[in-house]
This record gives C-alpha cells, sequence and structure tokens, in this order.
C-alpha cells in the first residue's frame, strides 16, 4: 500500500496536468478543427444579434404563405434553419429593428413614423415562425428556456429590440413589449431619438440620455429589460453606467482601438468600465467595424463611384447606373477582414476586462454580406471557435464567449427586476 498510494498520487498529476494543458497544445490542426466543431454543438452558443426579421420584411416575408419554408433552407442572406443547426447556432437573438425613418413622434409623444407598428410586426413574424415549425424553433424570454430548446434539439428565438423608439414617451409601452418577448432594447440606432443621442449623429439633442431616457433605463432594470448600449453616443453611455442598477449588453459591438474613426464602436475606457458594471461586449463582425483601414478603403471607392455616375449625369438609383455599378463593384471590390480580426477583437476585450465580459454579436443579416472571410453566415462559428483555440482559449473560455457570459449577464437583471 505504501508503494501503491505514490503511485496513485503521480498518476493523479500526470491526469491533471494533460486536463490543465490547452487544447492547442494537445491536438493536431486537423483534430483542433474537429473539436472546435464539436465544442460548437456541445456549447449553447447565443448570438446577441441577427436581423433575419428586417430582412425577411423587405423580401414581403408572409410566414402563413408559400414563404413559410424561407428561414428553413433559403440560402438566401445570413441565415437558415439548416445553416444554424451545422454551425451550432442556438440562440440568436431576433433584431426587432426601427429604422431612425421610423422613428418619429407627434406633438403628445406617440409614435406616428410607422416605428410601432413596425415593431409589432416583427415581432409577430418571430412568433409565426415559431409557431408555424414547432419541431425547429421556440421562443425564448429566459436563458433556461434556451437551455430547454437545446435539449429538446431547436433554435431558441429571443427577441432584441434596435432602437426604442417605438416605447413613445410612454413608460407602460415597455412593460406592453416585455410581456411580447424584448428582452433587450437598443436605446437607440443611427439617430437621437426621444431616450437618448446616437454615436451616427452630431445633434447632441441630450448631451446623453433625455430627461424621459433616464427613466426608461430605470424602468427596463425594474421590469428585467437587459439595457443595450451599442449605437448609443459614449455621453449616453457612461450616464447609463451611473444610473443602471443591473448590468448592460453591447449586443453588437466592437472594439474602436481598431477602428478609430468608426465612433459606433466601443473605447478602451468604455469597455473597462462595461466591465466593471459586470456587462458583455458581443463583438460585432461587420468590416467596416473592425477596421479602419476598410471603412477609408471604402470610402474612397463610394466617391469614386458618385463621380463615375455624376460624368454620365446618372443618380445611383437609375436603372441605366446599376450594370456600371456592377461592374464597378467588380474592378474595385471592397476590402474585407477575416475571421483573426475578430479574434482580435476578442483578445482585447479579454485583456481590458477579463474573460468575463465578452461574446458574439455578429449583426448576420445586418450588414449586406460585408463580413470577414471565414465567418460569412451562421455555419461558420466553428471557424472563430478554432481560430481562439489556436490562441490559446481554453474549452471553459469557449462556453463563456459561445453563451456563458450572456446568461450571468441575463440571469443579473432578472434577479435585479425581482428585487
Amino acid at each position: 500500500m505504501k508503494i501503491l498510494y505514490p503511485l496513485l498520487t503521480l498518476l493523479a498529476f500526470a491526469v491533471m496536468s494533460c486536463e490543465q494543458k490547452r487544447p492547442v497544445d494537445r491536438f493536431s490542426d486537423e483534430q483542433l478543427k474537429a473539436y472546435a466543431d464539436e465544442l460548437a454543438h456541445r456549447y449553447i452558443i447565443t448570438d446577441g444579434h441577427v436581423d433575419l426579421p428586417y430582412r425577411l420584411k423587405m423580401k414581403n416575408f408572409r410566414p402563413e404563405r408559400e414563404y413559410m419554408g424561407i428561414p428553413i433552407s433559403s440560402k438566401e442572406g445570413d441565415f437558415d434553419y439548416e445553416r444554424a443547426k451545422m454551425g451550432g447556432l442556438d440562440a440568436p437573438f431576433m433584431s426587432i429593428y426601427i429604422p431612425a425613418s421610423n422613428q418619429h413622434l407627434d406633438d403628445k409623444g406617440s409614435p406616428i413614423g410607422g416605428g410601432k407598428e413596425l415593431a409589432d410586426s416583427l415581432i409577430n413574424m418571430v412568433t409565426a415562425i415559431a409557431g408555424a415549425h414547432p419541431d425547429k424553433f421556440a421562443l425564448a424570454k429566459t436563458p433556461q428556456d434556451i437551455q430547454e430548446a437545446f435539449k429538446a434539439g431547436k433554435i431558441a428565438l429571443p427577441m432584441g429590440m434596435e432602437n426604442g423608439a417605438p416605447v413613445g414617451m410612454d413608460l407602460a409601452n415597455l412593460k406592453d413589449y416585455f410581456e411580447k418577448g424584448i428582452r433587450y432594447i437598443t436605446l437607440t440606432h443611427g439617430r437621437d431619438n426621444q431616450i437618448c443621442d446616437s454615436s451616427g449623429d452630431t445633434t447632441r439633442t441630450w448631451n446623453g440620455l433625455s430627461p424621459f431616457g433616464k427613466q426608461v433605463v430605470a424602468e427596463m432594470n425594474r421590469l428585467g429589460i437587459m439595457v443595450d448600449i451599442s449605437h448609443v453616443d459614449d455621453s449616453t453611455f457612461y450616464q447609463v453606467m451611473k444610473l443602471t442598477k443591473a448590468p448592460c449588453i453591447a449586443s453588437h459591438s466592437s472594439c474602436r482601438y481598431f477602428a478609430p474613426t468608426v465612433r459606433r464602436d466601443m473605447t478602451d475606457d468604455m469597455i473597462r468600465e462595461l466591465g466593471k458594471n459586470d456587462g458583455v461586449v458581443m463583438i460585432n463582425f461587420y468590416n467596416a467595424f473592425l477596421d479602419s483601414t476598410v471603412v477609408n478603403q471604402n470610402k474612397k471607392n463610394r466617391i469614386k463611384l458618385t463621380a463615375l455616375l455624376d460624368e454620365r449625369k446618372l443618380n445611383i438609383d437609375d436603372d441605366a447606373a446599376k450594370p456600371i455599378i456592377e461592374q464597378f463593384k467588380k474592378d474595385n471590390p471592397s476590402l474585407r477582414t477575416d475571421v483573426e480580426m475578430v479574434a482580435n477583437h476578442i483578445d482585447h476585450v479579454v485583456q481590458l476586462a477579463g474573460i468575463d465580459h465578452v461574446g458574439i454579436g455578429s449583426d448576420f443579416d445586418g450588414v449586406d454580406g460585408e463580413l470577414p472571410t471565414g465567418l460569412t453566415d451562421v455555419s461558420t462559428y466553428p471557424t472563430l471557435i478554432y481560430t481562439l483555440l489556436k490562441r490559446g482559449y481554453t474549452e471553459q473560455d469557449i462556453e463563456k464567449i459561445c453563451s456563458g457570459n450572456l446568461f450571468r449577464v441575463w440571469n443579473k437583471v432578472i434577479e435585479v427586476a425581482s428585487k
């Protein structure tokens, strides 16, 4: 027994040492790719922002008619059921997107720009998709709902509203949207609204949150709706951080460190502050948000194209302009980033705020295909996981990035609301 005990101890240490080795140290490259695919299907993958509802709306999608199969196997856009299952995507937040053109209010503060009607139609669409395909999709209002759908082999469809304009000036509308399934609200979009200032505007209507916007943040905390600070002006962000009683999310934002010209991205200080708030930054895949080089080159291309059309006395919407535009695009392709740049953004958040504060918010179906090489649709999440494994991320890290961090924030928001 005296001999056996030291041997058992040595064996235990050897096993522990093997377990503590990073996957990149244990596997060949091909094995690592297979392992990444296995992890993509073993762990729940949440994506903070997928614009499927608005894309389908623009296609005049009607779930009750012949288009019912579109979200199953469409091969259009970036999302359908088959590709999502291939990529291991389990819970894409369906974006209830309200463009700035639909956010006008009347003198009494009621929405008159069609935003409320659009929001309701998109919510109804998501509900109808889940109802039409109950063997494949399930609505989700909590992390537990997502976990139950995952066990049943279904894709969960939680919803987040992009642009709080449909709330109008009536806090009761927040409860109405909560009851309809909205679980986060991006306070604004490309222009200042009645809630706050936008990173895409220069008007500085409120210098941050409006007086009503401060009430909105408090009411979202009370109800259990996650406050999403993607798209907001820097001043809005810092005011939200001071006011909120619950962690917040950036549902689809990247790091301004790599794209200094993109005010839509988050500065290093903002990332640290969101970490202190116990929130999560969900990295956006849009080429232009990942690298300012892409922004600058594509801006030059737009100027060249405009000059070309002006020479021919054509507007961009003219039928005669279409073949010219198509040829220009072939001759002057947009710059693209790649999956490594997305991993750079994840690395950066981890370095600034820690592994507990980063996630995925692709913006699939919302960026007109302007996506990194290797991350072109919802079938490609294993490629990102493989890239992270190569950089030394552990299995535990991958689980946190895929869903663990968002679930922690979401459950905390629910807990705060319950109090």
